[in-house]
């Protein structure tokens, strides 16, 4: 899994988030886009940025202990930071980090019925951490008229719109039902559900995950 911090109005990121939307092609990966808003002051508003991913890339970096919070920055399977537009290290941090105890090994899936989401995670014992779930627009193209990046159309690729923790996770098999409603947003054809060590605040390895596109976009 792998989570690019990004932001509009950084002249950095455009091939960061080229290089995230050519690993949201590859069904071995889930690439998710979470912009941040700590730019913002530079000249031009992030239209999708969310001060929650911007607490999550700090977390992240508290739990490593670098302190390295920038854009653009991949963090991949919830432990390795690498630069976003390197895709060769995002690649190698992958193999990397698969092999660290537990990472991505618990079964996770995510299907829609209706109007409905519903998660499974399989059991893995000794294991434990939080269930999220997160509504995703697959491709979403802005038009910049300001800041650094000023006058580019850029294409941002499975952007995370909104963010609902679904359940705590002791370990056990446990299913759970996700009403759309609770996570819809204009333009939302997507979901993507995680579960991962520690909590929201202490974030810790990626455990599993799994991606859905919806019936039907929200609006």
């Amino acid at each position: 899994m792998v989570e690019l911090f990004t932001s509009q109005g950084c002249s950095s990121c455009p091939p960061a988030d080229k290089v995230l939307g050519d690993l949201a092609s590859d069904p071995s990966v889930i690439a998710l886009s979470l912009p941040i808003d700590y730019w913002d002051y530079l000249g031009w508003k992030d239209t999708l940025a969310d001060s929650r991913f911007s607490a999550r890339q700090k977390a992240y970096s508290h739990m490593r202990g670098d302190r390295a919070v920038y854009t653009p920055q991949a963090v991949v399977n919830g432990t390795a930071n690498v630069l976003g537009s390197d895709r060769a290290g995002i690649e190698n941090a992958a193999v990397r980090t698969q092999k660290a105890d537990g990472v991505m090994s618990v079964p996770v899936t995510v299907t829609q019925s209706g109007r409905q989401i519903k998660v499974s995670v399989a059991e893995a014992s000794g294991r434990s951490g939080e269930v999220w779930i997160c509504a995703v627009s697959k491709q979403v193209p802005i038009t910049i008229a300001r800041g650094e990046n000023r006058g580019q159309r850029i294409t941002y690729h499975n952007v995370v719109r909104n963010m609902l923790k679904v359940a705590d996770w002791n370990g056990r098999a446990g299913s759970w039902t996700v009403p759309l409603e609770n996570i819809s947003r204009d333009g939302v054809d997507a979901t993507a559900v995680y579960v991962q060590d520690g909590s929201r605040d202490k974030p810790g390895v990626m455990l599993g995950a799994a991606f859905n596109s919806l019936n039907a976009p929200l609006n």
